[in-house]
This record gives structure tokens, sequence and C-alpha cells, in this order.
């Protein structure tokens, strides 16, 4: 998984202040284009999996999962679904693993490169677990692959502007 390592790699840079903040904002308004302007026909095949393609763009999330703070399913799985190659609801199932493994490496290089964690990083995670699961739930019982697609768009967009706002 090339995305561990550039999670590794991205956590160890720090980046801080408005600086952050325009980033991590411009890069979820990004992929929230992806997501409302991407492939729109959610009854279309999925496309073959390029292997190579698949291992790039998961890098690329890696290493913005690790220099923001954000697990990369929020960067990887627009990029899946734009691209064709999963149904939305299929790509939200594929991200967890992805997120926690991003997770993780990136909070690994943190710690190496010797920045600081925030004391509230425990409850931010119990909660960022306890959304996924709601979010989870919500999803499959209740919406189709275009609303999946739209709900997540709109939340993007939302903690794009509210961090860019700040």
């Amino acid at each position: 998984m090339p995305s561990l390592l550039t999670a590794f790699v991205g956590g160890m840079i720090e980046i801080n202040g408005h600086l952050y903040l325009i980033l991590t904002g411009a890069l979820l308004l990004i992929t929230a284009t992806l997501l409302l302007f991407g492939r729109r026909d959610a009854e279309e095949p999925t496309k073959p999996l390029d292997v190579l393609s698949l291992g790039i763009a998961g890098a690329g999330a890696g290493f913005l999962s690790g220099l923001t703070g954000v697990g990369g399913g929020v960067f990887l799985t627009p990029v899946i679904i734009a691209f064709g190659w999963m149904s939305p609801k299929r790509a939200a199932a594929f991200a967890p693993p992805f997120i926690l493994g991003n997770s993780v490496f990136g909070l690994a290089g943190v710690i190496v490169s010797g920045q600081a964690i925030s004391s509230d990083a425990p409850l931010l995670a119990m909660g960022a677990l306890t959304g996924a699961i709601v979010g989870t739930h919500i999803g499959r019982r209740y919406l189709s692959d275009v609303g999946t697609r739209r709900v997540l768009a709109v939340v993007l967009v939302l903690a794009g502007v509210r961090l860019i706002l700040r």
C-alpha cells in the first residue's frame, strides 16, 4: 500500500496556521467538485480497476491525509467515484480500512517528527468513529448512490468553506 508510506511522509511535514486551513479547505472543495461533476449515472457499470492508477491515487490521498490530518478517504473516495472504478456505496465501504491505515501512519509521522499532538485527539477520534458508524448506517439503509454522493459533497463543501473562512 503506497498510501501508508506517503501518509507517514505527509505526517512529518508541519503546516501551521492560516496556510493549513486554506490548503485543507481547498482540497475538500476540490473533492466535492469531483463528486458533483464526476461520473453521473449510478447505474453505469464501473470501469475495470487499473491497479497502477489506483496505487497513484492512493499514494496521493495518503500523502494529503498525513499532511492535513484528514483520514484520506475523503480524498480517495471521490476520485474512485469520479473515475468510475466503484459505485459510491462500494467506494464508501472501501474507505474505512484506508482511512484507519493512513491515520495510523500519518500520526506516526507526526510523532517521529516531534510535532505536538492535540490533547483533544482521543475525543476527536471517538467523534470520528461515532460519525463513521452513524453515517454508514444512514448511507446503507436510507440513501441511494446518488444520495450518497450528494450528501458527501455537501458535507465537504461545508467543511471546506468553514476552514477557508476561519
